[in-house]
């Protein structure tokens, strides 16, 4: 690939329109890294006295 070249200035309004569309799409964004695309949070909020383990209402469950 070869630099551009200036255009001669006989373009005009044209020529404009190409340096402005140049300058707002000429180059890529910056890189966005996964780790910023993602925000992790529990999908609940942990419940201490729903998780705990009761073995006397595990027999009343099962035995009665």
């Amino acid at each position: 690939m070869t630099p551009e070249k200036p255009r001669p200035e006989k373009f005009g309004p044209a020529d404009a329109a190409e340096t402005r569309r140049r300058a707002r799409f000429g180059t890529l964004p910056e890189r966005v890294r996964a780790e910023d695309m993602v925000v992790e949070k529990p999908a609940t909020v942990p419940d201490s006295a729903r998780d705990a383990y009761n073995s006397d209402e595990w027999l009343v469950r099962t035995c009665l």
